[in-house]
């Protein structure tokens, strides 16, 4: 998938004008590409209008409009576009109530190189997490994880060729197995591989 360029960015007018219809555009299009882990986590799969969007959005808060700014968006947000060989996804452990979430991040530790997809029969592709930078210490985890899984060719094959996939949690504090993953994360995920 191609990464983005400052060529594929509105300016702030322009973007301040079609930003109603953009947003709603992108909301609808994540709306496939977001898989609940149980109650308490969930994959948001990343793209290159995702990415698109963060950095729109990241412009326009911060009033960005210098090309070494931009620039610099760019470089942080384009690593979260998939490869072709991968998919990529942020990963959120989600619990409303800050005392049960600062316990549940101690208990989860590692949790992140635990979360896993399968396709079809095949061995579990777990998760890369935070190639950026790490996100845990030794007490507790992060609440938010940036993710790669990266398929082996014969799994992408499987996967083009209509393979069901699973995804899961398998941390001794956190279980859990959601497939199969239901046909529009599917169908959109599928975009992402070449």
């Amino acid at each position: 998938m191609q990464k983005l360029t400052r060529d594929d960015l509105m300016s702030l007018e322009q973007y301040a004008e079609q930003r109603p219809e953009f947003r709603d555009t992108v909301m609808a299009h994540k709306r496939n590409r977001r898989l609940h882990l149980g109650t308490n986590a969930a994959l948001y799969f990343e793209d290159r209008l995702t990415m698109q969007y963060q950095v729109q959005e990241m412009l326009r808060i911060e009033r960005i409009f210098e090309a070494a700014s931009i620039n610099e968006e760019l470089e942080a947000y384009n690593p979260l576009i998939p490869d072709g060989c991968n998919w990529k996804a942020t990963f959120m452990v989600e619990f409303p109530e800050e005392e049960e979430r600062r316990e549940m991040l101690q208990r989860l530790l590692g949790i992140e190189n635990r979360v896993y997809v399968q396709v079809a029969d095949f061995d579990r592709v777990f998760a890369i997490a935070d190639e950026d930078m790490e996100r845990a210490d030794e007490d507790k985890t992060s609440a938010v994880h940036f993710m790669r899984f990266e398929f082996p060719p014969e799994q992408a094959k499987a996967l083009k060729s209509g393979a069901v996939f699973v995804a899961g949690i398998d941390h001794e504090n956190y279980q859990v197995d959601v497939g199969p993953v239901a046909d529009n994360i599917r169908e959109s995920l599928l975009n992402d591989l070449d």
